[in-house]
């Protein structure tokens, strides 16, 4: 794989991902899956460790695709793919926006966004039950029912997403309380 073409690759990504990392999640799988770069199981471990570590979990996913891909250069060159349509928008929205901002047009475009934008990051939260509560791969593969219903999972994600709405303590807490449940009881 050459620097180039993860540039490319990255950029495609973000180009067409609108509502930041999370709503990366389906582009980005199908490229990982799609080039045999990782499998399933291994994709949904990357993005744990990715939305455990400081920083937008976009750039982490892309800096860590492009480091297996192509080592440091390609790590830069994905990061970089990444980053570039965002920073190209953003300064060319920044020029025109108070020009265009209250045409009616802008505000339908904008308002058609939202929803697109909810549902990839409902499909990417989905991919990611699919594998990390509720395994149905690991389900389809054996056809055991004790792989789709692991309730210790499912002890975890309850309790976790409890305690946030209860209390909505920083995510830092949630994450680091998830790793040592884990740890502990699995």
């Amino acid at each position: 794989m050459t620097i180039l073409s993860l540039y490319l690759i990255f950029f495609k990504i973000g180009l067409f991902t609108i509502g930041g990392g999370l709503a990366a999640l389906p582009l980005l799988q199908s490229e990982a899956l799609g080039r045999g770069w990782f499998s399933s199981s291994e994709f949904f471990h990357m993005v744990a460790i990715s939305e455990s570590t400081p920083g937008p979990i976009g750039i982490n996913m892309a800096t860590y695709v492009g480091l297996e891909q192509a080592g440091i250069a390609g790590s830069v060159a994905a990061t970089l793919g990444l980053v570039s349509p965002s920073l190209i928008i953003i300064v060319i929205v920044a020029r025109y926006f108070f020009h265009f901002n209250e045409k009616p047009l802008v505000q339908a475009a904008l308002s058609g966004l939202r929803p697109a934008v909810t549902g990839l990051i409902a499909t990417a939260a989905w991919n990611v039950v699919t594998v990390a509560v509720i395994p149905v791969v690991d389900f389809r593969q054996s056809g055991q029912i004790g792989d789709l219903l692991k309730p210790l999972n499912l002890l975890i994600f309850a309790l976790i997403g409890f305690s946030y709405l209860k209390w909505k303590l920083h995510p830092v807490v949630y994450v680091a309380a998830a790793a040592v449940a884990g740890m502990v009881l699995l």
